[in-house]
């Protein structure tokens, strides 16, 4: 027996037979109007049925192995997502150990590999354990997202940080990290976290333990910068002492306190003030430290974009 390219008849290659029945999604007979779980097993004896059924519903091959960790943490993701989407495709899972022939005919060189089919043909794939929140945007080149989606591991973990609840977004990310050890971004959030979280030492340690590329990127050197300006800012005693002083000195460490806060905005404005009415104090020190917080918020944050503005027309 064959598998055949339900587009044009023709077989993909040869594959040994094996008897069974073809098994897809069914309706539970005890509760008929319960929809088919769009999940199932595939195997030599439904292959060719699922190929037959790309024609009229999407198929999503999720090719794996049992000795493969990462197809352990995969497999969860894909299964979640495939209820989600309630029937938008079916979720067909390909032991490879199991099914060597039809891993051997579809190209399979390692896994996890994930295969789009549609219309009996490839539209793409992907190889590797990739995050929730990646194939979440893998799927939406292709499928409406659902109405009710729930919030992914990343949104949580970002709604929580954002809320200030350090706490959930911590246990959020040291699992996220555990599971994708090297989507290196993870690693990146749960030291920004920490930092914080005034686990300052922590956090250093993980950015430490970066690979030089990631370390010495924009989002790591933000983490690293906003623990520097804890450590490099007054504290609010020695503000108090300052009182009424608008020296270039005042002036700046004011700053300092405000960026150490979290108080980006008003930070900035000082700064930027400070770099119009001094700038050769402590050799261009406003500009400089300008940069870091730059660096501290990300390139795309809305007030790195309007203040990096504000510093060019300033320089040119």
């Amino acid at each position: 027996m064959a598998i055949i390219d339900p587009r044009t008849g023709q077989p993909i290659a040869d594959a040994s037979p094996q008897a069974g029945a073809a098994t897809a999604p069914t309706t539970d007979p005890q509760n008929p109007e319960q929809a088919p779980d769009p999940v199932v097993e595939a195997n030599t004896s439904n292959i060719q049925q699922l190929l037959d059924m790309s024609m009229q519903v999407p198929v999503i091959l999720d090719c794996w192995a049992p000795w493969c960790e990462p197809c352990k943490n995969l497999m969860p993701v894909m299964e979640k997502l495939a209820r989600e989407y309630n029937g938008a495709f079916i979720l067909a899972k390909l032991n490879i150990d199991e099914n060597p022939e039809i891993a051997e005919q579809l190209g399979v060189r390692s896994v996890p590999d994930v295969k789009l089919i549609s219309q009996g043909g490839l539209v793409d794939q992907f190889q590797g354990a990739l995050p929730e929140k990646q194939i979440r945007e893998w799927l939406s080149k292709y499928f409406p997202a659902p109405a009710e989606a729930p919030l992914s591991p990343e949104e949580e973990a970002a709604a929580a940080f954002e809320a200030g609840d350090t706490a959930t977004a911590l246990t959020i990310y040291q699992e996220l990290v555990s599971q994708w050890p090297d989507h290196h971004d993870y690693q990146v959030e749960l030291a920004r976290v920490l930092a914080a979280a005034k686990q300052a030492d922590d956090a250093l340690a993980v950015l430490d333990n970066l690979p030089p590329e990631v370390r010495d990127a924009a989002p790591a050197r933000g983490v690293r910068a906003s623990i520097e300006f804890a450590d490099e800012a007054p504290s609010a005693e020695q503000i108090e002492a300052l009182g009424e002083r608008d020296d270039s000195e005042a002036c700046y460490q004011r700053a300092m306190r405000q960026v150490a806060d979290g108080q980006y905005e008003d930070g900035l404005e000082a700064l930027l003030t400070l770099m119009k009415q001094d700038r050769a104090y402590q050799d261009d020190i406003a500009r400089k430290t300008l940069l870091r917080v730059f660096d501290a918020l990300g390139a795309d944050h809305p007030l790195t974009v309007s203040y990096r503005r504000k510093l060019f027309a300033l320089l040119y």
